[in-house]
């Protein structure tokens, strides 16, 4: 049977006749390729037109300029006297940090909220409800406010609440103990790093693909490496003090201290996160057949075993893809920061933006930091999908 096509009484459309006219689909698709570069250069060339006559010179060449600006907080060493090139740095270092300590304590916070979630405790898993429904319905920059408001609300240093030694809360920042280190070059640090990340990973893997190593065991061997390294250190010259903040006058001295501003900041970005991860966990866990608990139960393993030793690795599975929008979601999220007054990139970048007037440049340089940075964590976790995802040939 042949089903025959009838022009309307008006025969082809007009951008059929159009398409039959310009020539096969290969042309149509060059000359609209040729179309689309033709406005862009149409819009880039206007907007250099526009800055030559604002006296802007389009280019980079401006980050090699005094910055003449201040950071609040810094990762890396700055002052008003650097380069606009440092000052970019500086903000994309306070972004890497806010960025890695917050997947990181919202991973950690997020699994424990999935796993008591689906505890027999109706309290507690009607409490993970209740959080996850209230932070995932209100918007984070709402979060962030709340979190800068609590943080600005706290007592004066002299009045700081201490819940125990060395470790106080004031609207000064939160303040606590760290080491000093005096009498060896930084370089000699890199080893212990590259160590000590070498190690996680190793043990990580372990603990969350189901070999039975024991949670003890694997942080006696880190433990191990470090103080075998710090021994070595000892013996090259290497003095170490812990330092405790006390209150001095109208501030609190010594320790190591957080800002407001940032710490508002990183509690926003994890107590938003971990209500999302937290359902990624659950529906991960969720996902592992019910025959498994049964199977596992019948051979006498306790909970903690068998959560850690068979459902976590299959729920890895449906978590870890999941997971990896989470961790980009947090690190775009947080450009907020400028709302809240930390200087990360974005903030850095608007007002290098005001100060040259190279508005086209700044925002070139936070889209292609922000896409870099994305592209990373995505390559990073897709490499550790690969390893959890299924084999060939595994039926489980």
């Amino acid at each position: 049977m042949t089903i025959m096509t009838v022009p309307g009484p008006d025969g082809p459309g007009f951008f059929a006749k159009v398409r039959a006219w310009i020539g096969p689909r290969p042309l149509q698709q060059i000359l609209m390729l040729a179309g689309i570069l033709s406005i862009l250069w149409l819009f880039g060339s206007n907007t250099v037109d526009s800055m030559e006559r604002l006296g802007i010179k389009p280019g980079f060449s401006f980050l090699s300029q005094q910055a003449n600006f201040e950071i609040g907080e810094s990762v890396i060493a700055y002052s008003s006297g650097d380069t606009y090139a440092r000052a970019l740095t500086a903000g994309l270092a306070n972004t890497i940090k806010v960025a890695f300590f917050g997947c990181l304590l919202a991973t950690i916070l997020g699994v424990a909220l999935g796993i008591a979630r689906l505890s027999g405790n109706l309290l507690l898993s009607s409490f993970v409800y209740g959080y996850v429904e209230v932070l995932r319905s209100t918007p984070l920059l709402l979060q962030l406010f709340l979190w800068s408001a609590i943080s600005r609300s706290l007592p004066t240093p002299r009045g700081a609440f201490s819940p125990f030694d060395g470790f106080f809360l004031s609207n000064r920042g939160i303040f606590i103990p760290s080491l000093q280190f005096e009498g060896l070059p930084a370089t000699l640090w890199l080893p212990l790093l590259l160590a000590i990340i070498a190690v996680t990973i190793f043990l990580s893997r372990r603990l969350l693909t189901g070999v039975p190593y024991y949670f003890l065991k694997a942080t006696g061997i880190l433990l191990s490496v470090i103080l075998l390294y710090f021994a070595f250190l000892l013996t090259l010259g290497l003095s170490a003090s812990a330092e405790l903040p006390a209150k001095g006058g109208f501030n609190i001295r010594g320790g190591l201290s957080l800002t407001p501003e940032f710490a508002a900041l990183l509690v926003g970005l994890v107590v938003n996160a971990s209500a999302s991860i937290s359902e990624i966990v659950r529906s991960g866990i969720q996902s592992v057949n019910n025959g498994q608990w049964e199977a596992a139960r019948a051979m006498g393993l306790k909970r903690g075993h068998i959560m850690r030793l068979i459902v976590m690795p299959q729920a890895l599975r449906v978590i870890t893809p999941l997971m990896t929008s989470s961790y980009l979601d947090l690190t775009k999220n947080s450009s907020l920061a400028v709302a809240i007054g930390f200087p990360d990139l974005v903030s850095v970048a608007n007002t290098t933006a005001n100060t040259t007037g190279q508005v086209f440049e700044s925002i070139s340089i936070i889209v292609a930091v922000y896409l870099t940075l994305n592209i990373g964590v995505s390559i990073l976790m897709n490499i550790y999908n690969r390893r959890v995802a299924l084999k060939g040939g595994d039926k489980r």
